[in-house]
């Protein structure tokens, strides 16, 4: 009796730790496709013959133009000129859902082959790009897809990154900066965007089921990163001796370290997602920022360009394809910085 009630007391747990397993969140596309890293997909010399010898076109119509969409442009520009596709309009809607419907029909008077584009609002986005659809254009989007769209019909595929292991990565970072034990707070993206919210899901996975010496004792959701600053507050004022602190991206972690500042408090670790130079220069020079998880950024421009060349050629492309993660610290901003933008670093990092 001893023997059986050990037997299922073992064969409890291992159902139980399956259990815990099947809850692992994994990074899933729009419309919940599993992700195809994009080592996976290749074009062929012939492919590349083929599509150079076409005479296409290529407009990239942005949701907004900064550092990180400024590096996709870029891998999808040298790989555009490396296929020998022309790069013949590139716009900046202001992350304005109207304006970048707008961006499209201009650029559509050109007659493109290509659009490459980030949907700010994929509810509404049928009427931003179907004009583009119906004209046979080969879309392929960064992150979001749009909803009613079909994939392999209206759309080549989506690029991006592996959510999970950017929010996996941010986790280990912030627990190594704290010696694996402590308390932290959590700060969230408290908006229905699924690029911040898998990668935030990720991170609070990761603390809660891989480091069991880690409390997340506060958590706060932020929709503006204007208001960083207050949520800092509010989460030092009720724990003022808490070990680190996870932000979703860099603007609101600036936000974070202001705070940090003005108390004095040279303790507390934040870690963060996306390069950024302010963070990094905080990094860098021993402040409280540990650490900072960065994709390969150029590289979704690159793949995005190469999968827009096989879908001119009537190839079929998985729909949703990843990027890595890299998790940067003080030694390696500048090795960081040139594998996910593909630029040197600012001088100020240098």
């Amino acid at each position: 009796m001893i023997f059986q009630h050990t037997v299922l007391a073992a064969v409890a747990l291992v159902l139980a730790g399956s259990v815990a397993m099947a809850d692992k969140p994994l990074t899933k596309g729009p419309n919940g496709e599993a992700p195809t890293p994009v080592s996976e997909f290749s074009l062929s010399d012939e492919d590349i013959a083929k599509v150079s010898q076409g005479s296409y076109t290529a407009a990239l119509v942005w949701h907004e133009l900064y550092d990180w969409s400024n590096a996709v442009a870029q891998g999808a520009k040298d790989e555009f000129a490396r296929l020998g596709i022309e790069v013949i309009a590139e716009t900046d809607a202001g992350f304005d859902s109207a304006r970048q419907k707008s961006d499209v029909e201009t650029v559509m008077a050109r007659n493109p082959s290509i659009i490459l584009s980030l949907p700010i609002d994929p509810p509404t986005a049928s009427g931003v790009y179907g004009i583009a659809r119906d004209a046979g254009v080969k879309l392929v989007f960064i992150d979001n897809a749009v909803n009613g769209f079909t994939h392999g019909e209206d759309y080549v595929t989506v690029v991006s990154a592996d959510l999970f292991q950017i929010g996996n990565k941010a986790a280990i970072a912030l627990a190594e900066a704290i010696g694996g034990k402590g308390e932290v707070g959590y700060m969230y993206h408290d908006a229905d965007f699924p690029v911040t919210n898998q990668r935030d899901n990720a991170f609070k996975w990761t603390i809660e089921n891989e480091y069991p010496d880690i409390t997340i004792v506060t958590e706060s959701g932020m929709t503006d990163p204007a208001n960083a600053e207050d949520i800092a507050r509010g989460m030092l004022s009720r724990n003022p001796d808490i070990d680190g602190i996870y932000t979703p991206w860099a603007e609101p972690a600036l936000g974070v370290i202001s705070v940090l500042r003005q108390q004095g408090n040279d303790h507390t670790k934040v870690v963060t997602i996306d390069l950024n130079e302010p963070a990094a220069l905080d990094m860098k020079n021993g402040g409280n920022i540990a650490g900072i998880v960065a994709d390969e950024t150029y590289n979704i421009g690159v793949y995005a360009a190469r999968a827009a060349a096989a879908g001119l050629l009537g190839r079929e492309v998985d729909p949703f394809l990843v990027v890595d993660a890299l998790s940067i610290d003080a030694d390696s901003i500048a090795e960081g910085w040139m594998k996910s933008l593909n630029s040197e670093a600012p001088e100020t990092l240098r």
